[in-house]
């Protein structure tokens, strides 16, 4: 009998409309579920459902030929409570068990054949859900990923009352036939709606869309409060379907295969058939809200390790609220897994039948089953949270923008909580960092701007010490800071924590020279250094004894504690003359609650006087025991300035990683602090220092005061740098991958940082150098850190350093500053500043212990190239003299014009030379970041062949050294262009071709602007003489005077912001060096600039005079 209102025959002509096949009654069942989304016929619509839900009891006995004639069924799915299985009822049976039992509830299902239906998986994860309190998901917004037919999106908001239910499937069908369940549910057999407590029905609550997983969330800027889902996660044995394009129209066995395997989603846990759930948790990742919960079925047949591994390496913490076993699908095929099996070493997790406690592998299942037999898997309920949610967002947002291919390197799961709290903040500031920096941002050689105000707010938040930037001195290392605040005074002798030599030369650690000593003949440079114990009255008694020029000591934990200890050092060291540097690195705490530190309690309440520095290098991190960064605080301007040009004479510039990494801890630390809280009390000034106190060395004074340095911004303006030697270029997307990768691996091998034999196949393809296993590969921070340590070499073995006229003035510079003998070898302009044979022959016949330094291929700054026929014919006169020669390559592998340009073969060169000198030996000085487009992240390398130079280079041991995360970065890096990979290749070929694009820009500005230029072939400088502007005379701001090649960078600069290198620093008179590897508005503004000067100086009229020249 039908339904009221409803006429029987009404259902048979429905049902016959569905009988030809499961398409036709899908049909149907779409244009009636059009009636019930129409208010004005919802409820004749679900009478009608009513009527076709009786009917199909009728053939409750036979239920399953009813759905095979008719492509649909309608049935009672029981919801147990009391931990009791759920089961489909129909018809009288599920009428007298719901009156029997008035608390268990049951929903009203349909079922279509190309959607999956109900069985233990899904049951499963409802009983995974009912574990959480019911507050978990009252009054959240909720998304069910591959939500079939909606029963669990039902029965969730009708349990627990959710603000809104997203039901999601990629099944165009399945989301239709939700609907209907929805309208089944939400109106009672009269059609009539039916309200809950809050006076809501279920169509309030619910709604199902077509997604391909988190989509139409993500296309909607819905933010959720909880993600459900029961996901396949079987690879489907035939790709080639799953590439299908889903629509309604697509086939049963198509659609149905949705609902039972997933297709390779491109992470790495396709292998194990997880791909599917890994997008959607880290598409969940984006839409979730920060504490958002997301609930997971997972089949344990990966392995329990591996299915909670997938979370955890996500950042997330989890909860396994339910495990069982079920029976593996008979018409499931896992022989995509006995494929994985055969190609890897993983074995996949089985049991036979349910009993079965011992796992068998899938090609061991497979066999089974072909047998006959019936296996089963785990199938566990996961719930995941995630540990620092704003922070993992960021991470993903990163990788998502360009990035997914590292996706597969993450790994957030860490054992340890505050290794976790360290490290997840550091990922998300680095992915903010290169994202937002296409290119490598212009920083202060020693030392980033916002490291040192992080450094300095952290002093004054904890520690009430009112420092600015201007106090702080950034150094690579505590080594490094020690070493060269002893070379800045050169003291005849100095007094130093025996815990602090290690680093030490050991030329200091073993001379005698001691100041007033009958047999002392000191030279400027020789520095003695007596080791002393930590113990402050031990300490102060050799003080007083030996009355130190300069004092270099820790202090002892018990001593540390109050200031006592540190104001008699004060007093001591000003009572004989001794510039005293105390190292408080074992003291200092980056703790939201640092323990007592009485040099900091000292400096709270008086200024440090001039003659003491505070060291501390930071290497107490949770993460890399190698990863250091050093400051020094002085609160005198002169000993600051001169700290801070020191990094840029012999160090060039500290690693901006290092900083970040650091800077990270400092921003966590003053994050939730409050600024100025507590009123700064007034700091008693510092007492008069005596004028016998130990100044700057002779050659660091001289050289400080010729040298050209960097140029900070002002507060009213900021300054564009063409002096520098550093390239400001966009950093391809690939660079900035490898650096990401290389901190969020972790447990990386030794191997995978190991860049010797890299470095060896790129200077034979590149020089033919023969870097074999004799030879010594020592990498440093920079190329000009490695440098300054070969001049300390060539001071050892009483040498002579020959540079071109030409040079690069740091280099000149960092010599002069550590007295090196040197000499200038003549260049001209006519032969492109090359040093030529026979000018050096008679150079060298006058030089004792020469070594000779020559920059190429390509010739730093002049932008000029040496043939191969050029460098052999130089190498044979050193060889004729014994010379030790430095070739430097740092600047090479830029080459733009590159017409009858013959590449170099050094391993020729030197196997054709007929004889040599003994002592003659060549060294390979080299950088990597600029011809491998990492701008911002140095990596220096010195090949060296003669063990005697080996031996004496390590003498020096306080070299800054990249890295581990640096060496894993340009090793990928390395084997990109080495294995010449074609889209790297290209991205190099773009450098070389914005290059020389700038450089004509460049050149035809400077012309027209009355400059003579010097136009080179590769590298990111170039040489120019400013023809027009000499004898001119020029008045702006504090500059008065008639140019020439050495003020015009002074007159540049105070004029129009734009800062170059003057003739003081080419060492060739007139010619100034322009670098122009700058972002590309800085560039433009730059050129603005040097045309802005032509007509402050020449007038409007300048280009017409020119022109009449």
């Amino acid at each position: 009998m039908g339904s009221v209102g409803v006429d029987d025959a009404e259902v048979e002509a429905f049902l016959q409309r569905c009988e030809p096949s499961a398409d036709a009654a899908y049909a149907e069942l779409k244009a009636l579920l059009g009636s019930l989304h129409d208010p004005a016929t919802r409820r004749d619509a679900r009478l009608f459902l009513t009527a076709l839900r009786r009917r199909s009891d009728d053939h409750s006995s036979s239920g399953c030929c009813f759905f095979r004639r008719y492509g649909f069924r309608i049935h009672d799915l029981l919801l147990h409570g009391h931990g009791l299985p759920i089961t489909f009822l129909s018809g009288a049976a599920a009428s007298s068990t719901a009156a029997g039992f008035q608390q268990r509830k049951k929903l009203t299902m349909m079922d279509i054949p190309s959607i999956f239906i109900p069985e233990d998986w899904s049951f499963t994860f409802y009983e995974g859900l009912n574990r959480h309190p019911d507050s978990i998901f009252r009054d959240k917004t909720v998304a069910e990923l591959g939500c079939g037919n909606g029963w669990i999106s039902i029965a969730l908001a009708e349990k627990w009352c959710p603000s809104k239910v997203y039901g999601l499937d990629i099944n165009p069908r399945a989301v239709k036939i939700a609907w209907i369940n929805l309208y089944l549910n939400a109106l009672d057999d009269d059609g009539v709606p039916i309200y809950d407590g809050e006076g809501k029905t279920l169509l309030d609550r619910v709604e199902f869309h077509e997604s391909d997983l988190l989509s139409y969330c993500r296309n909607n800027n819905i933010e959720l409060d909880r993600i459900v889902g029961c996901i396949p996660q079987i690879l489907n044995p035939n790709p080639e379907a799953m590439s299908k394009i889903i629509t309604e129209n697509s086939s049963e066995e198509f659609l149905y295969s949705l609902s039972n395997y997933c297709a390779l989603q491109g992470f790495v846990e396709d292998q194990f058939g997880l791909g599917l759930i890994a997008r959607a948790v880290e598409e969940g990742i984006a839409v979730i809200k920060p504490l958002g919960i997301m609930v997971f079925n997972m089949g344990g047949r990966p392995g329990q390790g591996v299915c909670e591994r997938l979370f955890q390496r996500r950042g997330f913490r989890i909860t396994k609220l339910w495990q069982t076993k079920i029976m593996q699908a008979a018409d499931t095929d896992i022989s995509a897994l006995v494929e994985i099996e055969k190609n890897s070493r993983h074995r996949f997790e089985f049991f036979m039948d349910l009993v079965g406690d011992q796992p068998i592998c899938a090609r061991t299942a497979w066999a089974y089953m072909q047998s006959g037999g019936r296996i089963s898997h785990a199938l566990s309920v996961y719930s995941c949270q995630l540990r620092q949610p704003n922070q993992v967002k960021k991470i993903f947002e990163f990788l998502k923008d360009g990035f997914h291919e590292v996706s597969s390197s993450l790994d957030l799961s860490f054992d340890d909580d505050s290794v976790a709290d360290e490290k997840i903040p550091f990922l998300a500031y680095l992915a903010s960092f290169l994202k937002e920096n296409k290119s490598n941002p212009c920083e202060p050689p020693a030392g980033c701007l916002n490291f040192r105000k992080l450094v300095a707010g952290f002093m004054k938040s904890y520690h009430h010490i009112p420092l600015t930037p201007d106090n702080v001195v950034v150094f690579p290392s505590r080594a490094v800071a020690i070493e060269n605040a002893l070379r800045l005074f050169s003291p005849a002798l100095a007094i130093v924590d025996e815990h602090l030599t290690r680093h030490l030369p050991k030329q200091w650690l073993t001379s005698l020279a001691i100041e007033g000593r009958a047999d002392c003949n000191r030279a400027e440079d020789t520095v003695t250094v007596i080791e002393a114990p930590r113990q402050s009255d031990l300490l102060i008694e050799l003080i007083r004894k030996l009355k130190p020029q300069v004092v270099v000591t820790g202090m002892a934990q018990f001593e540390a504690i109050t200031s006592a200890a540190f104001e008699n050092l004060l007093s001591v060291t000003k009572e004989v003359g001794s510039r005293l540097f105390l190292d408080i690195s074992e003291h200092l705490e980056l703790s939201s609650l640092p323990s007592s530190n009485g040099v900091l309690k000292y400096l709270a309440g008086k200024i440090l006087p001039s003659h003491a520095a505070i060291l501390c290098g930071l290497v107490k991190n949770q993460v890399y025991s190698d990863l250091e960064v050093a400051f020094a605080i002085s609160e005198d301007a002169a000993v600051y300035r001169a700290l801070s040009q020191t990094i840029e004479l012999l160090e060039g510039h500290i690693s901006l990683i290092s900083q970040h990494y650091y800077g990270c801890l400092f921003h966590e630390l003053l994050a939730f602090q409050i600024a100025d809280r507590h009123p700064q009390q007034e700091r008693q000034l510092a007492e008069v220092i005596p004028q016998k106190m130990i100044g700057f060395s002779n050659s660091a004074m001289s050289t400080l005061k010729a040298a050209e340095f960097f140029v900070p911004d002002s507060n009213e303006s900021s300054v564009i740098h063409m002096d520098l030697d550093r390239s400001f270029l966009p950093v391809p997307s690939a660079v900035n991958a490898s650096v990401f990768e290389s901190f969020v691996r972790q447990n990386i091998s030794d191997s995978e940082t190991d860049v010797r034999s890299s470095i060896q196949q790129l200077v034979k393809d590149s020089y033919g150098f023969p870097a074999d296993g004799c030879s010594e590969i020592i990498y440093g921070n920079t190329s000009l850190a490695l440098f300054n340590k070969l001049v300390l070499c060539c001071m050892q073995e009483q040498g002579t350093l020959l540079f071109p006229l030409g040079t690069n003035g740091h280099y000149i510079s960092a010599a002069k500053f550590v007295n090196a003998g040197t000499l200038t070898i003549p260049t001209h302009f006519g032969s492109g500043f090359k040093i030529e044979p026979k000018v050096l022959a008679d150079t060298l016949k006058n030089v004792s212990r020469p070594w000779v330094c020559i920059s190429g291929p390509t010739i730093n700054p002049t932008g000029f190239l040496y043939s191969n026929n050029d460098i052999q014919e130089l190498l044979c006169v050193c060889a004729e003299y014994g010379a030790r020669v430095v070739i430097d390559t740092s600047f090479s592998g830029l080459e733009y014009q590159t017409d009858g340009w013959s590449q170099w073969n050094l391993e020729g060169c030197l196997s054709a030379m007929k004889c040599s000198k003994p002592s003659f030996s060549v060294v390979l000085l080299g950088e990597l970041s600029f011809e491998l487009t990492a701008a911002g992240h140095d990596f220096g390398f010195l090949i060296l062949s003669d063990s005697s130079l080996v031996d004496t280079f390590y003498s020096f041991p306080s070299l800054s050294q990249p890295h581990s995360t640096l060496k894993y970065t340009f090793k990928k890096l390395l084997g990109l262009k080495n294995q010449k990979d074609q889209h790297f290749s290209n991205l190099m070929a773009e450098q070389k071709e914005e290059l020389m694009n700038r450089a004509n820009h460049l050149i035809k500005t400077l012309q027209s602007c009355g400059w003579d230029v010097a136009s080179g072939c590769g590298g990111i400088s170039m040489l120019a003489k400013p023809s027009a502007y000499i004898g001119k005379p020029f008045k702006v701001d504090s500059f008065e005077g008639k140019l020439d090649g050495c003020n015009i960078r002074e007159a540049i600069l105070r004029a129009t912001g734009l800062c170059i290198n003057s003739s003081s620093w080419t060492g060739i008179r007139d010619y100034c060096r322009f670098s122009f590897a700058l972002e590309s508005g800085e560039f433009e503004r730059a050129m603005g600039c040097i045309t802005r000067f032509k007509e402050l100086v020449l007038g409007s009229n300048a280009q017409a005079q020119m022109n009449g020249n």
